[in-house]
């Protein structure tokens, strides 16, 4: 039983995992399909020293997925 409840735990862990990670992306243009709820950084430079661009799908349309803009701060030292 013991073995069962590990087994299960590293599976939901697997799964959960990727559920919950961000890309990062030098341009707007290299975001090809924003799902609902997803958050992608931009480092383009159009945000403030210590900030990075944040665009997330934030609501669903008949034409697709709308996604909002805005600078949140950088988490970490900057990524080449």
């Amino acid at each position: 039983m013991r073995i069962f409840s590990s087994i299960a735990a590293l599976a939901l862990l697997a799964f959960a995992a990727p559920a919950h990670a961000q890309q990062s992306v030098m341009r707007e243009t290299d975001i090809t399909d924003l799902r609902l709820g997803q958050r992608v950084l931009v480092d383009d430079g159009s945000c403030p020293a210590g900030q990075i661009k944040e665009i997330q799908g934030s609501q669903m349309t008949t034409a697709g997925v709308v996604a909002t803009r805005k600078c949140v701060p950088r988490l970490g030292p900057k990524r080449r």
